[in-house]
């Protein structure tokens, strides 16, 4: 017999979840109410010393659900933060689709994954639908570069494979590969002077960095390859000739190879300007996050595809440009992949997500748990 989702409770809970301000580092609200949520759905839940490390609230919670050992266990990530402007949040749903006022996020990333989840513990209550043992891990500082994820001990987790619900576009996508990422913080160093009397006295740190950033490829490079200079901080008054100017950019590949090469080119760029006399430039170099690619044939690959397809979707096995916990997840040894879930917009004030996308969500993860008792083995 069909399940049906009780829509209206689902946006009830999303529109809560999203009004729960939870800028990163700053979840503690939205992770008490949610560790209350799930100790009623009979979850133990487990906070981790994540807080500590990265200055911020709360750690990373992890929820663990008994079920039947014949079955398959499953375990489903979210994370609690949000990009800013977060605070105030409003939601408006109009016309099947939920956003913000037009001042802040809407907080459907990732909400939306949290709100879904909720929903399907709703529906295993009331069916009383048998299950295998079930673990949702609830990340922090997502946002800030994957923290929660970074900092998790991965013995933990006692699932037999799982996914994270984190992915932009209309359900149905399965990422199967993401790109590693570099952070680049360059300093240009030059010589302050006065520069109304003697200007000539002076190396202006902001041209030599501006000169530089005018010839670095930046962009697309190609359809595996992305550069970006995202912040500029430099200088202190208009009659001072800069003596110092802050870089940072970025550059991702799925290619390992890919983004060695166009790293090397920027940094061999900056570095010319240490022939410049009286100049000189500091480069550091981070990988942020590795790149993952997952196997069309891997079992954790084939059972969202079939559960998709139970649900009435086309599954798509998709590429991302962008990092998430699952880049963690798979260089730590675990099988993940992360999922699309209706979000639109992400990390803008325009952000929204149609309601009928939010229920599709729960009606895939509703498959996975009947597929799951059904033999299905890894």
């Amino acid at each position: 017999m069909a399940v049906s989702v009780n829509e209206e409770r689902l946006f009830q809970k999303f529109i809560k979840l999203a009004e729960i301000p939870s800028p990163s580092l700053k979840e503690r609200e939205l992770a008490d109410y949610l560790i209350s949520l799930l100790e009623g759905f009979g979850f133990s839940v487990e906070e981790d010393e994540t807080a500590a490390k990265i200055g911020g609230t709360t750690g990373n919670l992890l929820a663990r659900l008994p079920g039947d050992e014949r079955y398959q266990s499953l375990f489903f990530c979210c994370h609690m933060d949000t990009v800013v402007p977060a605070d105030g949040v409003k939601v408006i749903f109009e016309d099947g689709v939920f956003r913000s006022q037009g001042d802040t996020v809407l907080g459907g990333d990732d909400k939306a994954g949290i709100a879904a989840l909720l929903e399907l513990l709703e529906m295993i209550k009331e069916q009383d639908q048998p299950h295998g043992m079930l673990e949702i891990l609830l990340t922090v500082g997502e946002e800030r570069g994957l923290l929660g994820s970074k900092n998790f001990d991965y013995k933990k987790l006692e699932a037999d494979f799982g996914y994270i619900l984190d992915s932009s576009g209309s359900p149905g996508a399965i990422i199967i590969a993401a790109p590693a990422q570099n952070i680049l913080n360059i300093t240009v160093k030059g010589k302050s002077a006065h520069a109304g009397f003697e200007p000539e006295l002076g190396v202006n740190a902001i041209r030599l960095a501006s000169e530089v950033i005018s010839r670095l490829p930046l962009g697309r490079i190609d359809e595996e390859t992305t550069s970006n200079i995202g912040i500029i901080e430099g200088g202190k008054a208009t009659n001072i000739i800069p003596d110092s100017v802050f870089i940072q950019g970025e550059t991702r590949s799925l290619q390992r190879e890919k983004l060695d090469d166009i790293t090397s080119r920027i940094v061999k760029e900056f570095e010319q300007i240490k022939e410049i006399p009286g100049a000189d430039c500091e480069i550091k170099v981070r990988l942020e996050y590795p790149e993952y690619w997952l196997d069309p044939e891997q079992h954790v690959i084939e059972f969202a595809a079939k559960a998709m397809e139970r649900a009435g979707l086309k599954p798509r096995l998709e590429p991302t440009g962008g990092g998430s916990d699952a880049n963690i997840f798979n260089a730590a040894g675990v099988q993940a992949a992360n999922l699309s879930i209706g979000m639109q917009k992400a990390h803008t004030t325009e952000e929204c997500l149609d309601s009928r996308d939010l229920v599709s969500v729960v009606q895939i993860l509703w498959e996975m748990i009947l597929l799951s008792t059904e033999g299905m083995q890894p």
